[in-house]
């Protein structure tokens, strides 16, 4: 099985570390790559640097049917360019919100949502709503530490330590979600300081496509999410016409 993990940022060191969460979790058997675009944004904080992420995730998409992948895992927690990867892909395509929203439904009757910015919140919220989540979700807090931060801010891992400490009292929450793929090497720690379960979207989205795979399932290409009507594209997008 070959699962093909799209970190839809351009920032390679943060590729290097979601091959090694992902790889983690998989299966013996399982081929587990990760890759970056050759081109978007070097970290996905706006409306702004999603919408030009999708692009390049969906190239890289293209490349992974023309290569034989299984499955697929959008590893940003926008879950960016998600119904246009569906339709392109013949395997199943999960994002990491999207998956670790679920896996933490299932660990009690509620989980937190701790992230970023202060200004992605309310895509968190959004998804939240459009997953069914909304019930289980009860609250989505910010530690103020940018992506790209992440990895270079020494005082990072214990203020997203406290802020998910602090989301569990405040939220009366059973579990965490981590919201960044950016701190998917934190969860074991995270988990441990805190007492409660942690979850990470990029080893929750590699599990369930590894299942969904082993299960023979894919999104359905009826409908909504039958290829995209052929037609031509122009400018920087003449590469992305399709053909049916």
């Amino acid at each position: 099985m070959h699962i093909k993990v799209i970190n839809p940022n351009t920032t390679l060191s943060m590729t290097a570390k979601i091959e090694g969460c992902a790889r983690a979790v998989a299966g013996p058997g399982t081929l587990v790559e990760a890759v970056s675009p050759r081109m978007g944004p070097a970290s996905i904080e706006s409306h702004y640097d999603e919408a030009l992420s999708v692009p390049g995730l969906l190239e890289e998409i293209a490349l992974g049917e023309a290569a034989g992948v299984d499955g697929y895992v959008i590893a940003c927690f926008g879950d960016p360019g998600l119904q246009a990867a569906r339709e392109l892909a013949s395997g199943p395509v999960l994002g990491i919100a999207e998956a670790a929203m679920h896996a933490a439904s299932f660990l009690g009757r509620g989980f937190s949502v701790v992230t970023t910015l202060g200004r992605t919140a309310g895509r968190a919220r959004d998804l939240a709503e459009q997953y069914g989540m909304s019930r289980f979700c009860r609250g989505v807090h910010a530690c103020e530490i940018a992506v790209l931060d992440l990895e270079t801010d020494p005082a990072a891992r214990e203020v997203i330590t406290e802020a998910c400490r602090a989301a569990l009292e405040r939220d009366g929450s059973d579990a965490i979600v981590l919201g960044c793929a950016g701190m998917a090497d934190l969860c074991g720690s995270v988990s441990a300081e805190i007492g409660a379960p942690v979850v990470d979207g990029v080893a929750a989205a590699t599990v369930l496509v590894q299942s969904l795979v082993t299960l023979g399932l894919r999104t359905g290409p009826r409908g909504e999410f039958a290829r995209p009507l052929p037609k031509a594209y122009t400018g920087l997008l003449a590469g992305f016409g399709t053909a049916g």
